[in-house]
């Protein structure tokens, strides 16, 4: 996860904690919207993401009745919702971009292009980001 969180730090130029909250609120946000099978293999392909991820869970409350609406509807209204906790945690869209771009290539390199490809295809909207 280190490695990880240092080439999002180079590429998006944010610290280490704004690092580290992006990528636990895109990996959650990926889990909830894509297939169990393909994400399990990613969190198993990125020692320390699950970890990541429930702390992350645990620290939000959902990010507001706008993010906790969000969350319930999935699709369209999970992507607003944490494209609204990416901002709430300092990013511009430039960042969201960059972070999500390097995230995904990360993923590709450890669990394979194949697997990482399809979970995007079942995510309305991310294939244009990535």
């Amino acid at each position: 996860m280190e490695e990880l969180v240092n080439r999002i730090m180079t590429a998006a130029g944010i610290d280490e904690d704004v690092a580290k909250n992006a990528i636990g609120i895109i990996l959650g946000f990926l889990n909830k919207e894509g297939p169990d099978d393909k994400m399990q293999l990613i969190f198993d392909a990125l020692p320390g993401a699950t970890e990541l991820v429930a702390a992350r869970a645990q620290q939000s409350s959902g990010g507001g009745l706008l993010g906790g609406l969000g969350s319930m509807m999935g699709g369209g209204m999970g992507a607003m919702a944490a494209l609204n906790e990416l901002t709430n945690a300092g990013l511009d869209m430039n960042g969201v971009q960059s972070v999500v771009k390097e995230l995904i290539s990360y993923a590709k390199e450890k669990a394979g292009e194949d697997v990482v490809d399809e979970v995007v295809s079942q995510i309305p909207g991310l294939s244009q980001i990535v």
